[in-house]
């Protein structure tokens, strides 16, 4: 199971595009809300419905931990007490973290980019100032990936599939979209 997590100001297409492509690919993904309520507000006015609350989601059966970018919802991933130790706890672990557009940034903040291949929104670099950044549209460093922004949300999101279904469900999951 992986949890990817929503706060109002999130970018829907890095969000949904993931849900959606891991789901096709058989991979067992909820979305979670760090709002106090179950619908959460992308930033071009969409609501979405999360499967649970970040307090009721239970993190124990959780292989990765996904955070969707979108300026707003970022500073609110960033700010969230519950998930920064929920990313320390993971990273302690070896587990599987990802991050795309600006969401990086809340990784780097907490330091766990320190000396990692990774990428970010343009405009963002200096963010990543202990990291080594690449123009990359998908980046991958041990249990790290990260990616750039809207434009590389599917490459993102395959990039997931490949990790947690294997290489022949993430090929077929990319045929069926004509990627």
């Amino acid at each position: 199971m992986v949890y990817v997590h929503l706060a109002d100001g999130f970018e829907e297409i890095e969000a949904l595009t993931v849900v959606d492509v891991l789901r096709r690919a058989g991979v067992n993904v909820r979305t979670v809300s760090i709002m106090k309520d179950l619908t959460v507000t992308g930033a071009h006015g969409v609501p979405v419905v999360a499967d649970a609350l970040f307090e009721d989601a239970g993190y124990e059966p959780c292989e990765m931990l996904i955070l969707p970018g979108g300026g707003p919802g970022t500073k609110r991933l960033l700010e969230h007490e519950g998930l920064k130790k929920a990313l320390l706890d993971f990273a302690a672990a070896g587990k599987w973290i990802a991050a795309i557009c600006a969401a990086p940034m809340v990784l780097a903040r907490n330091g766990l980019l320190d000396g990692r291949n990774a990428t970010v929104y343009d405009g963002m670099e200096g963010e990543l100032a202990k990291a080594r950044y690449t123009k990359e549209p998908v980046v991958r460093d041990g249990n790290f990936i990260t990616s750039r922004g809207p434009g590389t949300a599917i490459p993102f999101a395959l990039a997931l599939a490949e990790i947690l279904a294997g290489k022949e469900a993430a090929d077929k999951v990319k045929g069926d979209l004509l990627c």
